[in-house]
C-alpha cells in the first residue's frame, strides 16, 4: 500500500476528518458542532445496525460507558436543579458525545475490515490530532511577532491566538493538548521535539494563563520521564535544563511584555500572604462552592446551575455577586468543586467510575509511546491540583469527549500484547 491509500478508503478518510475536524473548528464558536453532529449520525447508524458487535469490543464498550456515566451525572442533577431547563438540555445534548465517539470507532473498525492496517490507522489518527494543534502554535507565534492571527488582532491583555481576544482559552487548552503534538515526535529526530516544545512554551507563556503554565509543567515532567527512560538522574538533569530555559524565556517576556509582568507580579503576591489577590479572587468562589456542596450534597445544584445558585450561598460582600441579575461566578474554576457543586456526590461517583474504566482499558492495551499523547493530554486536562475551565459547558464537554474518543481509538488498534492489530 502507498502512503495515500487511506484516501481511497472512505471509512479511514471519514475517521481522519472527524478527528481532525474537532480541534480545527473548536476555536470558531458553534462550527465545532458540525463534525460532532456528523459523527453522531454515523454513530447512531452504527448502533442501530451493529449494536451487539460494537458492544462486544472492549474499547468501544469502555467509551460508551465512560461517556454514558458523564451524561448520567448531568441527567440525575437535573431532577431538582435550580435551573432545570439548562440542566436537562445539557444532559440530553451530551448524549451526542457518545454517539460521535461510537461513530469514529465504528469507522476505524470498518477501515480495518476493508484492509487498512491498524498501525497505519493509528499513525493517521496521531497526525489528524496533531496538525490542528500545530496550527494553533504557529498562529500564536505569528501573533506574538506581528500582532495578528487567524483569531484577529492582539488587543487582549495576553496572547489570544486563534481563539480571539474575546475567548482567552489558548493558554490552558494548548498546554493540555500539547502532548498530541509532542508525543508523535518521540519516534523521530530529537531536534524536532525540542523545537516543537520550545514553540509551545513561548505561546503558553505569552498566553498568560497560569493554569496553562501548570499544565505545561506537567507535560514537561511526563515528557522528561519518557526521554530519560525512567532514570531519575537524567530526569533531574532535563528538569534543571528546562527550568533554566523557561527562566530565561520568562525573564525576556517579563521585560518586554507589561501584561506578562503583571501576571507574574500577581502570582508573587502569594509570598506576601495575599492569596485572594494572587488567585484573582477565586478564594471567594471556592468558599461559596463549599457552602453549595454542603447544601446540595447528593446531586448538586444541577449542571450549569452554579452561577444561578451562587448568590444564595455567597458570603456578604462577595465581589462575584451581581445583585441586579441575581447571579454569580460562572463556574467553580476547579474540576472537583465543579463536579460536587453541580452534580454532587453522585456525579463524583460517576466520574470516578469512568476514570476506573479508562484506566482498565489503558492497562489492558499497552500502547507504543508515540501513541500515548491522548492519554497524557487527558490526564493533564483533568489534573485536580489546578484551576480549570467549565467541564459541564458544551465547549469543554466536546474537548473531554474528543480526548476520550482518541484514547479509546488508539487502544482499539492495539492488541492486549501491545502489538498493533490487523
Amino acid at each position: 500500500m502507498n502512503h495515500l491509500d487511506w484516501v481511497s478508503n472512505r471509512a479511514a478518510l471519514a475517521a481522519v476528518l472527524l478527528v481532525a475536524g474537532v480541534p480545527a473548528t473548536l476555536p470558531f464558536s458553534r462550527s465545532v458542532e458540525l463534525p460532532i453532529l456528523i459523527g453522531a449520525v454515523i454513530g447512531l447508524w452504527a448502533v442501530l445496525r451493529h449494536g451487539r458487535a460494537l458492544w462486544s469490543n472492549f474499547a468501544v464498550r469502555t467509551l460508551m460507558l465512560a461517556l454514558g456515566l458523564y451524561s448520567l451525572a448531568v441527567l440525575v442533577s437535573a431532577l431538582d436543579a435550580v435551573m432545570p431547563r439548562k440542566s436537562w438540555s445539557n444532559g440530553l445534548t451530551s448524549l451526542r458525545y457518545g454517539l460521535y465517539g461510537i461513530g469514529v470507532l465504528a469507522l476505524l473498525l470498518r477501515a480495518q475490515r476493508e484492509g487498512m492496517p491498524a498501525p497505519r490507522l493509528a499513525r493517521l489518527l496521531s497526525i489528524a490530532a496533531a496538525v490542528p494543534i500545530a496550527i494553533w502554535v504557529g498562529d500564536g507565534l505569528v501573533q506574538a511577532i506581528s500582532g495578528h492571527s487567524i483569531g484577529g488582532t492582539l488587543d487582549a491583555d495576553r496572547l489570544s491566538g486563534i481563539f480571539g481576544a474575546d475567548d482567552l482559552k489558548l493558554g490552558p487548552l494548548l498546554s493540555a493538548l500539547a502532548p498530541l503534538l509532542l508525543w508523535p515526535l518521540l519516534s523521530g529526530p530529537r531536534w524536532r521535539l525540542v523545537l516543537a516544545f520550545l514553540f509551545v512554551l513561548i505561546v503558553v507563556l505569552l498566553a498568560g494563563a497560569r493554569a496553562g503554565w501548570v499544565s505545561l509543567m506537567l507535560v514537561a515532567l511526563v515528557l522528561g520521564w519518557r526521554l530519560s527512560g525512567g532514570s531519575w538522574r537524567w530526569l533531574a538533569a532535563m528538569a534543571a535544563g528546562l527550568a533554566l530555559v523557561a527562566l530565561l524565556m520568562g525573564s525576556v517576556a517579563y521585560r518586554l511584555s507589561a501584561d506578562f509582568q503583571a501576571r507574574v507580579d500577581r502570582t508573587l503576591l502569594l509570598n506576601q500572604g495575599q492569596v485572594d489577590q494572587a488567585l484573582a479572587g477565586r478564594t471567594w468562589i471556592w468558599q461559596t462552592a463549599a457552602q453549595m456542596i454542603q447544601a446540595h450534597p447528593l446531586n448538586g445544584v444541577g449542571a450549569r446551575g452554579f452561577r444561578y445558585a451562587y448568590p444564595d450561598h455567597a458570603a456578604p460582600g462577595d465581589p462575584w455577586v451581581d445583585v441586579q441579575t441575581h447571579t454569580g461566578a460562572a463556574h467553580a474554576h476547579q474540576i472537583v468543586l465543579e463536579i460536587l457543586t453541580e452534580t454532587g456526590a453522585f456525579g463524583l461517583l460517576m466520574w470516578t467510575g469512568a476514570a476506573v474504566l479508562m484506566l482498565r482499558l489503558y492497562r489492558r492495551r499497552r500502547l507504543p509511546v508515540a501513541h500515548e499523547g491522548p492519554w497524557v493530554a487527558l490526564a493533564v486536562l483533568v489534573f485536580p491540583l489546578n484551576t480549570h475551565l467549565a467541564f459541564y459547558s458544551a465547549f469543554m464537554g466536546i474537548v473531554l469527549a474528543w480526548l476520550l474518543c482518541l484514547c479509546c481509538a488508539q487502544c482499539l488498534l492495539q492488541s492486549e500484547s501491545g502489538r498493533p492489530v490487523g
